[in-house]
């Protein structure tokens, strides 16, 4: 976890704003924001295949890799690109918004896929998940990635309104700030769910076996 945290603080932050610090002047605002991007952009495609996510998580890594590059390239100046992530963000809140209200949690899947690639069966881990008593858990948690998404868009969005293209060096610290406690949130969520799991199959079936839930916090 501190390998993680250490990972992500270096791609996530540091890098970025060196690059945005020391490119500007050279680049420009619009070139500079840019090629902070680019980072992140790798280390995410890393983490993505050294953990080999793959359905769900590994479709919506991907389209969300492809949408972000796509919008920062295709904005024009640094200003309008700042803009359209936040709009970006808010979009990502609407998607995870309608699995809570069509009754499909994005996190329920992302827990599946992660149990899947410990050899469970999906639709047995599904049937799992979506037991009375443990679906409603996978409904909050699906919320907290809602509440995430709009407190770090919103959040940016008034640096942005108050700073402008400036305020850019803020954006990259109070985003990962406030990503890592989210994130733990979100973790404790999951870590709750997999205690729910385990009482769900002792009571059912009189034994305190490993479930495919087990695995669920990885998902986070």
């Amino acid at each position: 976890m501190k390998k993680l945290m250490a990972l992500d603080l270096v791609f996530y932050m540091a890098l970025p704003f060196i690059v945005w610090n020391y490119g500007r002047e050279p680049f420009g605002d619009y070139y500079a924001l840019l090629l902070s991007t680019v980072p992140g952009l790798i280390y995410t495609i890393y983490r993505f295949v050294r953990e080999k996510q793959f359905n769900i998580s590994g479709l919506f890594i991907i389209l969300s890799l492809f949408l972000g590059t796509a919008v920062n390239l295709l904005s024009g100046n640094a200003e309008n690109l700042l803009w359209n992530q936040v709009y970006l963000g808010y979009m990502y809140s609407s998607v995870y918004l309608l699995s809570v209200l069509f009754r499909r949690p994005l996190a329920l899947y992302f827990a599946v896929d992660f149990a899947y690639l410990q050899g469970h069966p999906r639709e047995e881990s599904k049937a799992l998940f979506s037991t009375k008593g443990i679906f409603k858990w996978y409904q909050m948690v699906t919320g907290l990635f809602v509440f995430k998404g709009l407190f770090q868009s919103s959040l940016k969005a008034y640096l942005i309104y108050s700073y402008g293209v400036d305020g850019y060096g803020q954006v990259l610290i109070y985003r990962q700030i406030s990503g890592w406690i989210f994130s733990g949130l979100i973790a404790i969520g999951y870590f709750y769910i997999v205690s729910q799991v385990r009482r769900y199959i002792k009571e059912q079936y009189g034994e305190d076996s490993i479930s495919p839930a087990e695995q669920a916090d990885g998902a986070s």
